[in-house]
């Protein structure tokens, strides 16, 4: 079983982006989106206002932080072969209702992709704003940064 990164988040955290489950390259790195092809450092930071891209790992965390914003995934454990989400297989949930004890402002959920997006409605019914983003994952290239960021805008509305 592989598994995940605790949450990033503090009581500030406003917004969380839970994606499906880190890559090959993030466990490896033991960082949150870290494959260079990745656009999630350019999607967050853009919309914040913020070169994340150029930073190195903790300075990107600590100004995700200062803007409000931690970052997590809907699963805790896999196995999966490669970094597809669809050969994910024994998949364990992360624990959301302990979750609230880290970020107890916490009032937007969002959404890093389909995969993820398929806890949306429970999330919701849990009493949260909630909004499904289009990956940022090098996989998913049918659409351009511009469509993407266009809709990735709205973490902060």
């Amino acid at each position: 079983m592989l598994k995940g990164f605790p949450p990033i988040a503090d009581k500030n955290t406003h917004t969380l982006i839970l994606g499906s489950f880190p890559g090959v390259v993030s466990l490896d790195a033991a960082q949150y989106y870290a494959h260079p092809r990745n656009q999630f450092w350019r999607l967050v930071g853009t919309v914040i206002g913020e070169p994340l891209n150029e930073l190195p790992y903790d300075a990107r965390v600590l100004k995700l932080l200062g803007h409000g914003i931690g970052l997590w995934d809907v699963l805790a454990a896999c196995e999966r072969e490669g970094s597809l989400d669809s050969a994910i297989r024994h998949a364990n949930p992360n624990d959301f209702a302990s979750f609230r004890l880290h970020a107890p402002g916490l009032k937007k959920i969002c959404f890093n992709g389909k995969t993820s997006g398929r806890f949306e409605p429970v999330i919701r019914e849990a009493g949260y704003e909630t909004l499904v983003l289009p990956s940022s994952s090098p996989a998913n290239a049918i659409l351009s940064f511009d469509q993407k960021l266009r809709i990735w805008r709205d973490i902060l509305k």
